[in-house]
């Protein structure tokens, strides 16, 4: 699980708490992608409580974000690498963890004896389709206390707004400095 900053206000800089007027909607501009982000890390960690009481304890978001990378028919280190945003170096440590918890393998190319390949292995693949089940799952929650309409509006606004070919990229990590 993350630690939390308990009531601790982030934008500290931006809101001042002066009652500046809110645009047309009520909210600030600012507090979209927050709320965004905070609504993406409840789902995550919500999800990765439950993974360590299913037998996955040792697993955190960058896994699962490495395992998609590596993806059905497997990926070289520098793949990955690309794939998420990072280094080579960066993910081949992650491409380690999951090899030393069991979810992943190396193996030689058969097309290039030159490079390694990553492999998940059924352990990687089972987390992978629990995730999925436990996500449909935090998803019918959300409908339970939203209404199933408002999900779905939700969902749909945001396949609006979000350019399909970013829609599912990886790549989050890059974007708080990792390397």
């Amino acid at each position: 699980m993350v630690d939390h900053a308990a009531k601790e206000n982030v934008n500290q800089v931006v809101d001042n708490g002066k009652g500046e007027s809110r645009p047309e909607g009520g909210g600030r501009g600012y507090e979209l992608p927050l709320l965004l982000f905070g609504g993406f890390r409840t789902l995550i960690d919500r999800l990765h409580a439950r993974l360590a009481t299913e037998g996955h304890p040792d697993l955190r978001p960058a896994h699962g974000f490495a395992m998609q990378a590596i993806g059905a028919r497997g990926a070289t280190a520098s793949e990955i690498g690309r794939r998420l945003g990072v280094s080579k170096q960066a993910a081949g440590k992650t491409v380690d963890r999951l090899l030393a918890l069991g979810y992943a393998e190396r193996a030689d190319d058969p097309t290039d004896a030159r490079r390694k390949l990553v492999h998940l292995t059924p352990r990687g693949y089972a987390a992978l389709a629990r995730s999925a089940a436990i996500f449909d799952e935090l998803r019918a929650e959300w409908a339970a206390a939203l209404g199933a309409d408002r999900v779905r509006d939700l969902e749909a606004a945001l396949r609006n707004v979000v350019p399909e070919e970013t829609a599912f990229r990886l790549d989050a990590t890059s974007w708080l400095g990792a390397p």
